[in-house]
């Protein structure tokens, strides 16, 4: 799979030797004691643990506004991508007391795992996310990732794009681009000036999010690609994917054309075989997330994909930019993340380690842990 480094601003990308600190291990330890207190404590710490994983978050920013016990700042992600190569090595991360064993696909954070603690949210350019969904998906998909960033206390804002989620436009007459985003590009004009949003685009929301920031760079502060078409300026989302969906066998099986407008016509829009969406989109992600996602994804608009987009420097060139990796993604493959992110670097990769196409599923906490990252570099 990918390898895990840094590229600078804006400059021309170098590629040097790099380190990916692992995740931490699941613990296994501290069985239950022979005595009466000693089993009461285990017991409490296994009912924290039932509790769901967006609790976590409450508990983990508490800690950070609390940060005067002389825990040593954690300067770096799990997964991020480095500039250089000063990182440590073989730095052992603190395990859980617990009894019960985390998982080792998307372990609870803990306060020293997130870098620039100093930082205050009232000290960042702005604290407020915009999710864009890919597509099929819609805002519902966000559900764990809202909790997490509110209950850290950052603003979230999850869009459905039109003819996706509960808006009830039919995506067979969705003819351009610019009518799919539109529900994006309302809520843009609609902030106040020098309002500013972090952008996180997933999938072909990736295109949707490029559009925006062409329309309104003075609004974004930052925009995040989570596997997410990165379009260069000429590029159609098509324009990325077509060659790879020939060689993806299963993208071919699971794709179902629909022709609204009769099958002389071009298709007017795409649906997936829902026998084959867990190998597709969710082959790491929790049933119950899949079962949400079976009975709540919606055809992709046609037209849209097929539009070439053209950017500018003063304006999409001007918003900073980066992409999360997902490693383990059958949709749009490593290789295919690579390639625009080699094409068009951004400032920052960062790597979601066992992540499939749909990490605000299958790696919420590891998701969570970069939003926050890069929400907080200067």
């Amino acid at each position: 799979m990918g390898t895990c480094f840094s590229r600078g601003d804006r400059s021309p990308p170098k590629r040097r030797g790099s380190r990916r600190v692992a995740n931490p291990a699941a613990d296994g330890g501290g069985g239950a004691g022979s005595n009466r207190w000693a089993r009461m404590r285990s017991s409490r710490k296994e009912e924290t643990l039932i509790h769901e994983r967006a609790l976590a978050a409450a508990i983990l920013f508490q800690q950070q506004l609390q940060n005067g016990d002389g825990t040593a700042a954690f300067d770096r992600s799990a997964s991020l991508r480095y500039p250089n190569g000063h990182s440590k090595r073989n730095q052992a991360l603190p395990r859980s007391s617990s009894s019960r064993a985390r998982s080792l696909t998307d372990p609870l954070l803990q306060p020293h795992q997130l870098i620039n603690q100093d930082i205050k949210l009232d000290d960042l350019e702005t604290n407020h996310f915009v999710l864009v969904h890919g597509g099929g998906f819609g805002a519902w998909c966000w559900y764990k990732t809202i909790a997490l960033l509110e209950e850290s206390g950052y603003k979230v804002t999850a869009v459905d794009l039109t003819g996706s989620g509960i808006h009830s436009f039919d995506s067979n007459n969705i003819t351009s681009l610019s009518q799919y985003v539109k529900p994006l590009t309302d809520f843009m004009e609609k902030l106040t000036d020098g309002e500013k949003v972090i952008l996180v685009g997933h999938d072909f929301g990736g295109a949707c999010i490029s559009y925006a920031m062409e329309a309104f760079p003075t609004k974004i502060s930052k925009a995040i690609f989570l596997a997410a078409a990165m379009l260069t300026s000429g590029q159609s989302a098509l324009d990325i994917f077509s060659d790879k969906v020939e060689s993806n066998e299963l993208m071919r099986q699971a794709q179902v054309f629909l022709y609204a407008n009769g099958r002389d016509q071009p298709p007017t829009a795409i649906d997936f075989d829902k026998s084959i969406l867990k190998d597709l989109l969710f082959n790491q992600s929790p049933t119950k997330d899949v079962a949400l996602a079976s009975v709540s994804m919606r055809p992709i608009p046609f037209s849209p994909g097929l539009e070439k987009l053209s950017f500018s420097e003063t304006n999409h060139g001007s918003v900073r930019r980066f992409y999360i990796e997902t490693l383990e993604d059958n949709a749009i493959p490593i290789s295919v993340q690579e390639s625009m992110v080699n094409k068009s670097p951004p400032e920052r990769v960062f790597c979601l380690k066992g992540a499939d196409h749909s990490p605000f599923f299958s790696k919420p906490q590891a998701l969570h842990k970069h939003l926050v990252e890069i929400s907080r570099i200067p």
